[in-house]
């Protein structure tokens, strides 16, 4: 069901509120570069800010936008399961195809709780794709929990984003077809797909969808070297989109070529430094973007 380049789609602000129609406009230059799939209010989508009332905006919004062109898998998790069932059944509401649902942080819980949390939340019927990403959430989801979990019907991909190529090898030797695997990290997305992965959920597509297509188009059409002089072109910029919270950096990206109106984040994150915005304008000029 899901597979190729699916964007993480940020959640444009101005002056406090949704800005809808960076947002709309955003979402479509998405489609027109033939991203495939998108994914709203996740961790680039500003999740834990939104209120209860924005997240249906904005997943009302993602999925009117895209009209059925693309699957739309929206963020829904949250550190409490009655929290995130709330949230998974708002979204199914709305239409989405499946939802993306983190590892309950803080919490902590125990391996045994991760199971029983995600099983909860697939019993409000909309197909599930796991996200880890322990370095956020201080819990990691265990390959052995994993593969329990991928038994559920219900559960159809994990996005693993632990930074961690062996852990993604891991999770293919564990689960092989049954669970499709796609990292959260962009920079590690042609090494997933040599080793299984189906695709990536990406930051720097918000940015540059045609790019990152074209790198996964080169792998699906057996041309390794495209893929790897893609990789090497986009992999300054991959890394600048990391040197402060994301999505601090590709929001003031998307800002400084005019696809949002503006490069505002909610508290606690805050605008980039002023030396880390101009290594940002300097990557991005290296790789021709500005």
């Amino acid at each position: 069901m899901l597979s190729g380049v699916l964007t993480a789609i940020v959640t444009p602000f101005l002056n406090g509120r949704l800005d809808e129609k960076s947002l709309t406009e955003l979402i479509s230059f998405q489609l027109e570069k033939g991203v495939h799939g998108i994914v709203p209010c996740g961790t680039t989508g500003e999740s834990p800010t939104l209120s209860f009332e924005e997240y249906k905006r904005v997943v009302e919004i993602t999925v009117e936008a895209v009209n059925k062109k693309v699957p739309v898998v929206a963020g829904a998790g949250a550190n409490s399961t009655a929290r995130a069932v709330e949230l998974t059944q708002a979204a199914k509401s709305l239409g989405v195809d499946a939802t993306l649902q983190v590892a309950p942080y803080y919490n902590k819980p125990t391996q045994e709780g991760l199971f029983q949390h995600f099983k909860a939340v697939t019993e409000v019927g909309l197909p599930v794709v796991l996200y880890n990403v322990p370095g956020r959430t201080g819990i990691d989801i265990h390959p052995t929990t994993v593969a329990r979990l991928a038994e559920i019907p219900e559960i159809i991909a994990i996005k693993e984003a632990s930074g961690s190529i062996g852990r993604m090898a891991e999770i293919r030797k564990l689960c092989g077809e049954q669970l499709t695997l796609l990292t959260g990290d962009d920079a590690q997305t042609l090494p997933a797909l040599c080793m299984g992965g189906k695709g990536v959920i990406s930051v720097l597509s918000n940015l540059l969808p045609q790019e990152m297509v074209t790198l996964y188009e080169h792998w699906q059409d057996g041309n390794s070297t495209g893929a790897i002089d893609s990789n090497e072109h986009l992999f300054p910029v991959m890394q600048a989109m990391f040197i402060e919270s994301n999505p601090v950096p590709v929001k003031t990206a998307l800002a400084m070529k005019g696809l949002i109106a503006s490069s505002e984040v909610r508290l606690p994150l805050c605008s980039m430094s002023v030396e880390n915005e101009k290594e940002l304008a300097r990557a991005m000029q290296q790789a021709g973007i500005l």
